[in-house]
């Protein structure tokens, strides 16, 4: 059965800067359940009062401040690095992904290259320097790419290991590159560090922008 609060809880779940706002108090709730409503009358196919609107936005608010009263804190050192000039490529994964892959690696240097490989289950994709590309083609040469993208960058920073246990550090800097209006190719991560895909064109803003992120959350 369709209720107003799950429907209202689907329409808020698909906008993050709104669920925020609620967290914190600075939102108005009729304001809100108007400029809703029609679209809960149009799911639910039945005429809905704003104050059963309302009612369901005051309840998720209170689900929503477990979620977003403890902000994360970054490390006060943490650094701030770039890599550029890289390219990325994508392809079908095969019986022979691996034994490519490690012949990849072996072209490497393990000190001054960047490399870094996610597999999905039917796709590979493979960041690196540009200056490998044309080794990396080569090894590839009978694997059919389903998109290369060149003049990407990786801009990341190190992360506290009680992350694991703690919500909001891949979101806030995330909603900071959304609000620049910064597009993220890829996010990559280890243990202790998150690096960011982005345009290499991009990347002096989002410097300014992951700098200030950590800065206030420290």
């Amino acid at each position: 059965m369709i209720t107003i609060s799950r429907t209202v809880e689907k329409i808020i779940e698909e906008n993050s800067f709104i669920q925020e706002a609620l967290s914190r108090g600075i939102i108005n709730y009729a304001a809100l359940a108007e400029s809703i409503k029609p679209r809960i009358e149009n799911e639910m196919k039945k005429q809905v009062k704003t104050s059963a609107i309302m009612m369901s936005l005051r309840r998720l608010t209170e689900k929503l401040e477990r979620v977003f009263v403890k902000k994360p804190k970054f490390e006060k050192e943490a650094d701030v690095f770039v890599k550029s000039d890289l390219f990325e490529i994508t392809i079908k994964k095969s019986k022979k992904t691996f034994e490519l892959i490690k012949q990849i690696y072996e072209i490497m240097d393990s000190h001054q290259d960047f490399m870094t490989t996610t597999q999905g289950p039917t796709q590979l994709t493979i960041i690196a320097n540009k200056r490998n590309k044309k080794k990396i083609l080569e090894i590839l040469e009978k694997e059919h790419p389903f998109e290369e993208i060149d003049n990407l960058a990786s801009i990341g920073t190190t992360i506290p290991t009680n992350a694991i246990n703690e919500v909001g550090y891949f979101y806030i800097i995330t909603r900071a590159f959304v609000w620049e209006n910064i597009p993220i190719i890829e996010l990559v991560s280890t243990l202790n560090e998150l690096n960011l895909i982005i345009k290499e064109n991009d990347v002096p803003k989002a410097f300014v922008i992951l700098k200030e992120t950590i800065r206030k959350n420290s």
